[in-house]
């Protein structure tokens, strides 16, 4: 398995590129926005200078990763030529469901598809296509460069072999794989997004303030960022996004969101992304310090 096609250079596929480009693969980066593949291609250079500056790569590294980065516009010619093709687009089921339709008529017989969905149905994609036994998840974690942990996520129909060899490209990314089955919110975000939830119930019924419920948790619980500051980094927008496709899947009113949650995704008030959530991130380039501070505390325990 030596060429890659990632789909979408946001946040999540440019780290996904990045991985499978420092480990020597061939790596085509798609997205329908030039301003987004080169937004992320910085990212993906600025993250790398940062792993130079703290001395876990050398500069042949960065080198050698940037050269086997291929932006693109469109998947079309790219998907005909690909072992794998990850999708990282939005996290919106009927756009999933099209890409992966598309991807099934373009792609070769044995190609697989995989997505980094965090929440939607691996089995309701795969049956999109006419290979659902070739159609995993392969959920990254972000930042995606220094996180270890995979969600490999299997769909009803897929196989042992697309399993063992998703688990094994995983391994030479450097990740750990951690098999998970398909339901909704696989277990990180199953675990992690009714915290957050509960934590903006808490902040919603006057219980504590912002800076004092992420205090609690990250001295009392020793969480590297408290779960408010953490959903404003994940995007509010997602963390709600996942919330509901948890409630609409168990239809269990503990998964319900926070109407402070709802409204705030209404406000526009994402979190870094719109510079604005729970914190302020307007002065002073907050959001970029905030982020940065996150991703060199994983490169001090990565």
């Amino acid at each position: 398995m030596e060429k890659i096609v990632v789909l979408g250079a946001g946040t999540m596929g440019n780290g996904i590129a990045h991985v499978f480009a420092q480990n020597g693969f061939q790596v085509s980066l798609v997205d329908v926005s030039q301003q987004a593949l080169e937004k992320g291609l910085k990212t993906i250079e600025s993250n790398l200078d940062r792993m130079i500056q703290k001395g876990f790569v050398s500069e042949e590294v960065k080198k050698s990763t940037l050269a086997n980065l291929t932006p693109c516009v469109s998947y079309g010619e790219t998907a005909k030529e690909a072992d794998l093709i990850v999708e990282a687009a939005t996290e919106n089921t009927e756009l999933k469901l099209k890409i992966f339709k598309e991807l099934d008529e373009l792609a070769k017989p044995k190609t697989l598809l995989a997505s980094n969905t965090s929440s939607i149905s691996i089995t309701q994609i795969a049956a999109a296509t006419r290979r659902s036994d070739k159609v995993i998840g392969m959920h990254f974690m972000n930042p995606v460069p220094m996180m270890k942990l995979v969600e490999v996520i299997r769909g009803y129909s897929t196989s042992d072999e697309t399993t063992k060899i998703v688990f094994e490209l995983s391994k030479k990314l450097g990740k750990v794989p951690v098999e998970v089955n398909d339901y909704p919110g696989f277990i990180a975000n199953r675990i992690l997004m009714p915290m957050i939830n509960e934590a903006i119930e808490s902040l919603y019924q006057g219980v504590a303030g912002v800076y004092e419920i992420d205090t609690v948790m990250k001295l009392g619980m020793a969480h590297p960022m408290g779960p408010l500051q953490l959903a404003d980094f994940i995007g509010l927008d997602v963390c709600l996004a996942i919330l509901n496709v948890m409630y609409d899947g168990f239809k269990n009113p503990k998964y319900a969101p926070c109407p402070l949650l709802v409204n705030m995704v209404r406000a526009n008030k994402l979190g870094v992304k719109s510079r604005e959530g729970f914190y302020d991130y307007s002065e002073s380039k907050k959001a970029e310090k905030i982020a940065k501070q996150f991703l060199n505390l994983q490169l001090s325990v990565g």
